[in-house]
């Protein structure tokens, strides 16, 4: 498989028009420029980002000039995209300040320098300058039934939910920026394709030339929900790189093939092997670590990646301390078990601490603690709440 093969292969849905006509024009030699919108709704970027970071890397590698578009405009009307309900839309504020540091977070995987620099863009540059007459004379290449044919819409009109006029024009709206940029080709989540063959149609219609667009698969859990941050359980790509490590690790195991496939740039062959060898009935524990230790070299580099691993087999695996543990004040002498851990914020209320206790997932000086009452806490004493939450006491 050579260079374009995996390019059009790995991490790939579906291209438009087809894989065909793309792999001709990139195999003539042609160079495209290429985009991909990122929302600013979060102020990190998580873990399932990286399927369209890497594919925007391959095509920056093969010398296209990229695009790192922040939507920022958009992002104040909120993408309707797989929501059943009408997001809450952002302030300028909330979007200045979520994307404060994406170009670094990005940086951890593109090259914003170099003889071929991706390149950062907002699209409130021109999006905030398009007048009323102008916003109509883009809504009249769609009908009300293209824009109605959103699945979510559907679901909507049948539960009888509301569709607001501006989630309802947001498609001509992101659309636009494709226009604006004069884009050859975007890259999206398969969750984006009614938003991307928006643009397309917008850019055959004024500017008469085809768009490409590629859908990347999307990251998902064991239960097929999509990891980040709308389900809640997005693994932040800025994380310090032990808890990076440590959150890898906590995936589960069917997660491991996908996302040796989706966030990594382990060779596909070698893929397959770790496939068979897993299917085979090889301690998926060994595959998970490579897994972890890949994406935190990919981000951190290989010393940190190393110490990574040590301090995640030492205080998990081995069940040792941690060297540096956060030392917190409070009263000694006989406590309250839940309020102490509700005052220490290892638990959110009385009632979860009482069943992480019930758990036993609750350790003073590596002894597991049974009662709730009357528990004596001393200078020094060294408290766990599960496997990543430690603090030592103070008086």
């Amino acid at each position: 498989m050579d260079k374009i093969d995996e390019l059009l292969t790995r991490r790939v849905e579906k291209i438009y028009p087809s894989r065909q006509v793309l792999e001709k024009v990139l195999r003539s030699g042609k160079k495209l420029r290429l985009y991909q919108g990122f929302d600013p709704s979060r102020p990190n970027l998580h873990i399932g980002h990286l399927v369209g970071l890497l594919t925007m890397k391959q095509f920056q590698k093969l010398g296209h000039e990229v695009i790192f578009l922040i939507g920022d405009f958009t992002g104040m009307i909120g993408d309707p995209s797989g929501k059943l309900q009408a997001r809450k839309a952002l302030t300028k504020k909330q979007v200045l300040v979520n994307t404060k540091t994406y170009e670094e977070q990005a940086g951890m995987v593109l090259d914003f320098k170099g003889k071929n620099p991706v390149r950062l863009k907002f699209n409130s540059e021109w999006n905030s300058k398009l007048g009323f007459a102008e916003v109509l004379k883009l809504a009249s290449h769609f009908t009300v039934p293209q824009l109605l044919e959103r699945d979510m819409f559907q679901e909507r009109l049948k539960k009888k939910e509301e569709i607001y006029l501006n989630e309802f024009l947001y498609p001509l709206i992101q659309g636009y920026d494709s226009v604006t940029m004069d884009i050859d080709l975007e890259i999206g989540g398969s969750d984006q394709m009614f938003n991307m063959l928006a643009g397309r149609k917008l850019v055959k219609e004024l500017l008469g030339k085809e768009k490409f667009v590629l859908t990347t698969k999307l990251l998902v859990d064991s239960q097929g929900k999509k990891i980040g941050k709308t389900e809640g359980n997005a693994i932040n790509i800025a994380n310090p790189p032990e808890v990076l490590f440590g959150q890898i690790m906590s995936l589960a195991d069917d997660c491991i093939i996908p996302c040796f496939e989706l966030i990594t740039e382990i060779p596909l062959i070698k893929v397959k092997e770790i496939e068979k060898s897993l299917k085979a009935g090889k301690n998926p524990m060994i595959y998970k670590k490579q897994l972890a230790f890949s994406i935190v070299k990919m981000l951190y580099g290989e010393k940190l990646a190393e110490k990574s691993q040590q301090y995640f087999e030492k205080v998990f695996q081995s069940k040792k301390t941690p060297e540096k543990i956060k030392i917190l004040k409070t009263k000694v002498g006989k406590r309250d078990l839940p309020a102490l851990l509700v005052e220490l914020k290892m638990a959110p209320s009385k009632s979860e601490a009482k069943r992480l206790v019930k758990q036993a997932a609750v350790e003073i000086n590596n002894k597991t603690i049974k009662e709730y009452d009357n528990i004596t806490i001393k200078t020094g004493d060294i408290i766990k709440v599960g496997k990543k939450r430690w603090v030592k006491i103070k008086n």
